[in-house]
């Protein structure tokens, strides 16, 4: 009797369950996420034992590969267990830096290439319960502060790369010859049932980033994605799954989207240089970076996942704590300018900062203020009232009259002081949703951008020409390759034209001496790019940029006009080619 009634208020429960729970669409599964904007990454692992060295010696690279960048031999790294002993390492603490940052939930490294399963795993007893002597599940604790907490849990899993395996992909050091490996028998013996235990022993859980699908077939990532959303249906799966079986997509890492990203998308930031916690790694982010990135990435649909890597006894490194207590006053002064809130209604980024939307609200996050007054160009939508988020003063606005309709503009007037030094938030209150003119245009600095995601890119069939994740034009080694771009300028005048390229990462390589010619109507410009100094991308900071002057044009009249920017030379074997970012117009002193 009693086996029965529990039969039957099980049942009554499952009944009472909406549909969406057990069956949710995509849409439905990802409403908590894109509403959340802002989470923080966990790389915590046995490397935070040597933090960046091995005998005595620093290796070069990111803390949570030091295995792979050092050719650690499996027997050796795995000594390093014995030593991971974290106990200074405390959930709440955790949970609560992350969420007074403003943060809304958390990712940590279930298992990183190196194969150590950061809980307490009956698959393989390489883990934090059977193979150190701290002999406990510290992701059971977090867990349970989380759901305390009400931040979701969720975990990063490594489903191909796994140093430690025979089998697993990335140890060509122990492990030389792949026609030895079974990747197969790793996946079902390994991955599956990890994958399985986290998603069974942990409670809801918000997702699962997977990372580097290397090798991994169509089939295996489905597979991977139907168990995730069998165990738990709410369950995301990152976009690094692998072969386009995730919820979302992932931008490169430390990189920020741009342009059209078709669905929605995360970005993985470090906070210093390093993932994986290093002792000698002091090359740490502002706070103003920071908030810049979350509003940046929230201003183009996207979600900010800021890392931090603990140390071996398990406590979050004070340089981090500190600056994530300082960008947890600004959101809570500013939350509402990012959580639940749409991408920019403009295709292009404005120069004093971003712009976030929500149904009746426009949020201008304003980095630099331009002067007494802040003059957008191209918005359609009739401004009700204007007021600073953080303390709700009200702003003066002026706006164009309906006979302006071509040439729309808003100015808003400034506070002799910003709010915020790294970014003012001004409401902007609407009806409905924001309504814009898209069209590339002059803006009140009276500079023009034609970023190169903007532009129409006419290629041949063998080109491998196309713009990143991040704007950036990527494999143009093609000559015959060409792009153009429509504006309009408001006011007219001479020019000076100035093609901004994108170096490497870290600046580690850029190829220049293409000759190129810019026509802007009749008048045309030809010029071989040079490097004439360097800009830095607060978005992109690792990715600098360099600047090549092409010449000016007089464009003495307003209205609509078309630039072509055609190679005429790009030199044989150059391993980048033009990394173009944007096309830019520069008001000659001379010409106003």
């Amino acid at each position: 009797m009693i086996l029965s009634r529990m039969f039957a208020l099980i049942v009554a429960v499952a009944a009472a369950l909406p549909l969406a729970a057990q069956n949710p669409t995509a849409e439905e599964r990802l409403k908590w996420w894109t509403d959340a904007r802002f989470g923080m990454f966990i790389h915590w692992g046995i490397y935070s034992v040597p933090a960046g060295q091995w005998n005595g010696a620093p290796v070069n690279g990111l803390g949570e590969w030091i295995m792979f960048r050092g050719r650690i031999p499996v027997r050796d790294y795995e000594k390093l267990a014995s030593q991971f002993n974290p106990v200074k390492f405390n959930a709440d603490e955790w949970v609560a830096i992350a969420k007074n940052a403003g943060m809304k939930y958390i990712t940590i490294t279930s298992k990183h290439h190196d194969g150590f399963a950061m809980y307490g795993s009956k698959t393989s007893k390489y883990n934090i319960v059977d193979a150190t002597p701290y002999h406990h599940d510290a992701i059971k604790d977090l867990a349970a502060a989380c759901q305390r907490a009400g931040l979701k849990l969720c975990f990063y899993y490594s489903q191909t790369q796994d140093w430690h395996e025979p089998d697993g992909i990335g140890n060509n050091w122990d492990f030389p010859d792949d026609a030895k490996k079974n990747f197969q028998s790793y996946y079902d013996q390994k991955v599956i049932p990890q994958v399985r235990e986290l998603l069974t022993n942990y409670g809801p859980i918000g997702l699962i980033w997977f990372d580097t699908p290397r090798n991994i077939t169509k089939q295996q990532s489905k597979q991977l994605a139907d168990l995730v959303h069998e165990l738990q249906p709410n369950c995301l799966v990152s976009g690094r799954v692998g072969n386009n079986m995730g919820d979302y997509d992932s931008a490169g890492d430390n990189q920020i989207s741009v342009g059209t990203v078709k669905r929605p998308w995360e970005t993985p930031v470090t906070m210093n240089d390093t993932w994986g916690f290093r002792k000698d790694d002091d090359h740490w982010k502002s706070p103003t970076v920071l908030i810049q990135q979350l509003a940046t990435a929230s201003s183009r649909g996207g979600n900010y996942l800021l890392n931090v890597g603990p140390t071996s006894e398990g406590v979050i490194p004070p340089p981090s704590v500190e600056r994530l207590a300082e960008v947890g006053k600004w959101t809570k002064a500013n939350g509402e300018s990012i959580y639940a809130t749409s991408a920019s209604p403009f295709p292009y980024t404005l120069p004093w900062g971003v712009i976030t939307s929500k149904p009746g609200r426009i949020y201008l996050h304003v980095f630099s203020a331009p002067g007494k007054e802040l003059t957008v160009f191209g918005l359609q939508s009739k401004v009700q009232r204007a007021y600073l988020l953080s303390n709700h003063v009200a702003l003066k606005v002026a706006q164009s009259p309906e006979s302006e309709r071509e040439y729309p503009w808003l100015r808003v007037g400034l506070p002799t002081q910003a709010p915020d030094p790294s970014d003012s938030v001004i409401v902007l209150e609407i009806a409905g949703n924001a309504e814009v003119d898209p069209m590339l245009q002059e803006q009140p600095d009276k500079s023009v951008t034609l970023p190169a995601y903007l532009g129409a890119l006419h290629k041949t069939a063998k080109s491998g020409a196309r713009p990143d994740s991040r704007g950036v034009m990527e494999r143009w080694t093609n000559a015959q390759d060409w792009m153009d771009w429509d504006f309009k300028l408001r006011n007219g005048g001479k020019y000076n034209v100035e093609l901004i390229t994108s170096q490497q990462k870290y600046g580690n390589g850029w190829d220049g001496g293409q000759h190129v010619t810019v026509q802007v109507g009749e008048q045309k410009l030809s010029t071989v790019l040079a490097d004439n100094g360097k800009e830095d991308n607060p978005a992109n900071p690792y990715w600098p940029y360099v600047i090549s002057r092409i010449g000016s044009v007089q464009l003495d009249k307003a209205g609509k006009y078309s630039l072509a920017l055609k190679p005429q030379d790009i030199p044989e074997g150059q391993k980048y080619g033009l990394t173009l970012v944007a096309v830019r117009l520069v008001p000659s002193s001379a010409g106003h």
